[in-house]
Order: structure tokens, then C-alpha cells, then sequence
């Protein structure tokens, strides 16, 4: 008797473990869940890029594709209070939380068709798969696609009951309020607290994702075991100096915030740089008033984006960033305001997760790295309540969130087939 077999006849049991088994690993429909994608591409394309921002009328479209694709798979869709998509692969005990695995499917402005659909669309196909093998998990595995990703995690933030009243009131990328884009999707906002889980409700969760850099796809490297997911500091810097004329003021006679902004933004590369480790910073955007030509700049505002995986090396950058803002307030005769925007916490993956991925990509013959995810994801909420574990793809050149972004076909297969063999891991 075969594994397979064995399954169908034992529906009951837990499965056996993936590693020393004697049949080979279970493997996903690559090329169906490739034409879903290449057929996704035509949604919200436009010369510039992918635009389907959340709640937007191709946001829309999108999400009645993947209601589709939901159905076509066995899932009976439903939405939760706020318009993410939820769809069931019952397991024999019924009892136990279930295994949870899925993505987003809004997109940035003008951006791909890869980051957010692949790892969606691959957990609608990894449940398929497993209806039509006809293998039954001993845990209930549900796939979820969240709403407006790209807009800051809003769906998975609903999820771990993040969310608050004042917050429905923020602008969506598209011009909708939450609120209203609730209303869109199909949820009632009414209701949004609802869409809460509590720890315990999630046995685990699992995403599958482009990997948004060039570490993968330098190295030649198949699967990317996900470490965690950096934390985020943004801030905010206002530089006020003094309006004057460019002709007219001597050059040791100003105060010129310009000049302050521009220190402030080499001193910033500088410092990160000056050791050794992932941590990165950002000066991303520069705002500068009165922004004229003959008038020496009498305020800059600019922003800082801080990333690493830890805490302490966060506190510690983000306290030497403000202690050179001090030392140049001082020489140029400006002065310095720091105004955090946003504090995202690290998230680490669970290592039995982890280790469920790397030994189904073992098992498929792949090579990996285990590595940081340097972006932002649903799954960094997740963590909150649950085990967490991230599976990485390789991004063609690096390139993510722009027209260019590619990810091979076989690389998408071969995720697919990682996520569907750790599930079977997970939900034994």
C-alpha cells in the first residue's frame, strides 16, 4: 500500500512525516497555477505598471478573479467582517485550529503582477491539489486572502483586533477612507472587531512570497527559509532655518535648512554604514519650502525608514540618528524635530515552522538560504497570535514593486510545492 493510498484509507490518522517517507513529496498543478497568474496580469494593467490598489475598481475585479478561483478549488468563500477572503479544506478533527496559509492580491501603485498574487493563488491551488490527491489532513487548513496589503497590512491588522474606530477614518491609496472601502469589498464595518482572532485560533501560518531582493537570485538559490521580518521605524525630521535672499546672504551668514538636510542625509548613510550587518536606513523623501530657486530653503521635512530584525540595533541607530541631528542643528544654525510615524516590532518565525519548510524543500531536491525578510508582510501581524513561518522565491534581478518585477515560472512552481508539503507537515 502506498502513502497515498494509506491516506485515503486512514483519513483519521495523522500524516506521516515527510522526511523518510517512502514515496516522493506531493506536488502542485505548476502550470495551472501559472496561467491563473498570467491571466491575472491583465487585471489593473496599465502602461505604467499593475495598479490595483485597494478598493479600487480594479482592486475589485481582482478579488471577484480570486472569489472564482476560491470555487473553482472546492473553497465555499466567505468574507469576514472586513472583506478578507477566507476559504475552508476541512480536516479529519474538526476540533483543531486549523493550519492558515494565503496572501493579499493589491498591488502598489504601478507595480507587478507577482508580489501579493503568487503567494495567494499558490495557497488556493496547494487545497486544491490536496482535494483532488484526495489526501485528507488531520487539521483543518484554511486559505486566506487579505485586503489592502500594500496600504499597511490593513486585513491581518483587523485580524489580531489592531485596528481601531479613529483608525477607519485613514486615506487608501485609491482616495477611499477604510471605512468605505470596507463597504466595497463587502464587509460591514459595523462589525469590523468581529474579524479578530485570538491566540490559539491559528495553529500556524505560512505565506509564500517573492522574495523582494537580489539575495536569491545572485546566489542562484531556490527557496529562502524566512528567518523574521524586520522591524520598521519611520520618522519624521523637520529642518526650520531661515528664509533669505541666495545673492544677497553671505555664505557664513545663513541658515540654511537645505544645507542642514543635506548633511543630515550623509550623515545618516554614514553611520549605518559604519557597521557590519543588514541593518538599513533610508532618507526617502525631502519636502522643501519655500522651494524657490533665488531663496535659501527656511525649512526642509524629510523621512527616515530604519529596518533590522533587532530590536536593540533599532534603539541604537534611531538614538545616534537624533544625536547627529543635534550636532548639525548646531553648526548650521537650524534646528532639528524628530516625530515618529511608525514603530512596526520585529517579527521572528517559529522555528518548528521553519524547520517544516526547510525539510519540505529538502525533500523536493531545492536548495536554500535561511535569511530576514527586509519588507513588510502580513505575516509579521500574524506572528502576534500565532506561529509564523515565510517561504521566499527568487525576484529576477532583485526587483520587486515596479513594471520590471518577474519571477520565473519554476520558481513559483517550486514554492508552491515547498508550501504545500509543509502543510502537510504542520497539519499532521
Amino acid at each position: 500500500m502506498n502513502r497515498r493510498q494509506f491516506l485515503r484509507q486512514s483519513a483519521a490518522l495523522p500524516l506521516l512525516p515527510l522526511a523518510g517517507a517512502a514515496d516522493p513529496p506531493l506536488r502542485v498543478d505548476g502550470g495551472r497555477l501559472n496561467g491563473w497568474l498570467a491571466a491575472f496580469d491583465a487585471i489593473g494593467r496599465t502602461p505604467g505598471g499593475i495598479n490595483r490598489v485597494a478598493y479600487s475598481a480594479a482592486d475589485l475585479a481582482g478579488r471577484a478573479f480570486t472569489l472564482d478561483l476560491f470555487t473553482q478549488a472546492g473553497l465555499a468563500p466567505r468574507l469576514d467582517a472586513v472583506g478578507n477572503i477566507y476559504g475552508r479544506l476541512e480536516g479529519s478533527d474538526s476540533s483543531l485550529a486549523p493550519v492558515l496559509i494565503g496572501s493579499h492580491v493589491d498591488s502598489v501603485t504601478d507595480g507587478g503582477n507577482f508580489d501579493g498574487p503568487v503567494g495567494s493563488f499558490a495557497a488556493i491551488e496547494v487545497a486544491r491539489t490536496l482535494r483532488e490527491q484526495h489526501v485528507r489532513l488531520r487539521r483543518p487548513l484554511d486559505v486566506v486572502v487579505w485586503q489592502n496589503e500594500e496600504g499597511g497590512t490593513w486585513g491581518s491588522k483587523f485580524a489580531i483586533g489592531e485596528v481601531t474606530d479613529a483608525d477607519l477614518d485613514a486615506v487608501a491609496r485609491s482616495g477611499k477612507t477604510i471605512r468605505e472601502g470596507i463597504g466595497l469589498i463587502g464587509g460591514d464595518v459595523s462589525r469590523y472587531q468581529s474579524a479578530a482572532r485570538s491566540r490559539g485560533d491559528i495553529a500556524c501560518y505560512i505565506e509564500l512570497h517573492i522574495e523582494q531582493g537580489g539575495r536569491l537570485d545572485r546566489a542562484g538559490t531556490q527557496i529562502g527559509v524566512v528567518e523574521g521580518i524586520v522591524g520598521i521605524r519611520w520618522f519624521e525630521v523637520t529642518i526650520t532655518g531661515l528664509a533669505n535672499h541666495a545673492g544677497a546672504t553671505a555664505m557664513d551668514q545663513r541658515q540654511d535648512a537645505m544645507l542642514a538636510a543635506a548633511r543630515f542625509t550623509v550623515a545618516v548613510n554614514d553611520a549605518i554604514r559604519s557597521e557590519t550587518g543588514p541593518q538599513v536606513a533610508t532618507v526617502g523623501r525631502l519636502v522643501a519650502s519655500p522651494n524657490t530657486t533665488n531663496v535659501i530653503a527656511s525649512q526642509v521635512v524629510l523621512t527616515v525608514d530604519l529596518r533590522d530584525l533587532r530590536p536593540d540595533v533599532l534603539t541604537r541607530f534611531y538614538q545616534r540618528f537624533e544625536a547627529l541631528a543635534r550636532e548639525i542643528e548646531s553648526s548650521t544654525g537650524t534646528t532639528f524635530v524628530l516625530k515618529g510615524l511608525v514603530d512596526s516590532k520585529p517579527a521572528l518565525a517559529d522555528p518548528q515552522v521553519m524547520g517544516w519548510i526547510g525539510a519540505s524543500a529538502e525533500a523536493l531536491g531545492l536548495s536554500t538560504a535561511r535569511m530576514p525578510s527586509g519588507a513588510g508582510h502580513d505575516a509579521q501581524e500574524i506572528a502576534r497570535i500565532a506561529p509564523m513561518g515565510m517561504i521566499f522565491v527568487p525576484s529576477v534581478g532583485g526587483i520587486s514593486h515596479s513594471p520590471r518585477e518577474y519571477t520565473r515560472a519554476e520558481d513559483i512552481t517550486n514554492g508552491a510545492n515547498v508550501l504545500l508539503n509543509a502543510v502537510v507537515a504542520a497539519a499532521r
